[in-house]
């Protein structure tokens, strides 16, 4: 009678190994320790037989119940430790769902424009300099003819941190800086970031990257300033560009003049972009004020220069047809991955 309990109790451990290496969930394996180990189950039923045996038969039918129900319980836990969270709800890999492509990261537009534009400047005979950001109003206004009752000096226009400091409003403080260090020739191209009280909408922002350019030399005319400025039209959109002048003013150069481009987005046709103008400004210049050069301690009897200044964000918009200002800033990745390189 014993042997049969004990026969019995080895095929219940070998049906118990087989269905609990089968199991794949967690669900599985507690519905099998019920059915095998649980108060009712068939370990339970067997044991019922215990009470037919003499009691010298007993001990080992019941030591080798023990060692089942420990042999069983080690496989639960092994099996529940071996299902990763995933395996649970299928294979770990779903085949049936489209690959994912992998997020490839890239420079933003308008840092590919500012070096693009660096880089054309570096082969003109231009240096690449920065300066600081939080600037004083001696160089932001003054050393550049701009006198402190000036609009543009205004706490509506400027951002000032303490008093007589300042974010500055555009690049043109590191112009008077580097003049104030260095003698002629100079030739610098300034890319920064400069702050204004500007409204945040579909064309301005009120933090922005602007480039800075300055050549002062003995004998520089408007004839140089021109050429120059239509060779990187010319190697920046392409030989079809045209490029315009206009009169203008701005209180650190004399002659001024504004700087446009035939609109990249209609060809020069006429578009909403463009104001049905056909052209787009790109940059303020001039050739740089007498005044300018004094403050800095060069000699405007003896040296002559012009100066630029340009948006590269305004010309990004150009460049990859964009629309709204305001998308170059808010660093949405469904925007910026196309222009990864």
């Amino acid at each position: 009678m014993s042997q049969d309990l004990i026969g019995q109790l080895r095929e219940l451990e070998a049906d118990g190994a087989r269905a609990i290496g089968g199991a794949g969930s967690a669900d599985a394996l507690e519905t099998l320790r019920v059915e095998y180990l649980g108060r009712k189950g068939r370990l339970t039923a067997i044991l019922r037989g215990l009470g037919g045996l003499t009691a010298e038969e007993r001990p080992a039918v019941g030591a080798e119940a023990n060692r089942v129900k420990e042999a069983l319980s080690a496989l639960l836990d092994e099996r529940t430790a071996s299902l990763a969270p995933g395996e649970e709800a299928g294979p770990a890999v779903d085949l049936t769902l489209p690959g994912r492509r992998r997020w490839k990261g890239g420079l933003h537009p308008v840092t590919q424009v500012i070096e693009e534009v660096c880089d054309i400047f570096r082969d003109l005979g231009f240096t690449r300099v920065v300066g600081p950001e939080a600037e004083t109003t001696d160089y932001n206004f003054t050393r550049l003819n701009i006198p402190l009752d000036h609009p543009a000096a205004d706490m509506h226009d400027t951002l000032y941190l303490s008093d007589g400091v300042l974010l500055r409003t555009h690049t043109s403080p590191v112009q008077a800086r580097v003049m104030e260090k260095f003698a002629p020739p100079v030739r610098v191209v300034v890319p920064g970031k400069v702050f204004r009280r500007d409204p945040y909408d579909a064309s301005h922002a009120p933090a922005f990257e602007q480039i800075e350019g300055l050549a002062v030399d003995e004998g520089i005319t408007f004839v140089d300033f021109k050429a120059t400025i239509s060779e990187f039209v010319r190697r920046f959109f392409g030989p079809g560009a045209k490029t315009r002048f206009r009169p203008s003013y701005f209180p650190f150069t004399e002659p001024s003049a504004e700087v446009d481009v035939s609109c990249q987005l209609c060809s020069g046709s006429g578009c909403s972009a463009c104001k049905g103008t056909g052209w787009m400004e790109i940059m303020g210049s001039g050739m740089v004020h007498p005044n300018v050069f004094r403050a800095a301690g060069y000699d405007p009897e003896k040296y002559t220069g012009y100066a630029f200044g340009m948006g590269p964000g305004r010309i990004a918009m150009q460049r990859f047809g964009i629309p709204d200002i305001r998308l170059l800033y808010e660093s949405d990745v469904r925007f910026l991955e196309q222009f990864a390189g």
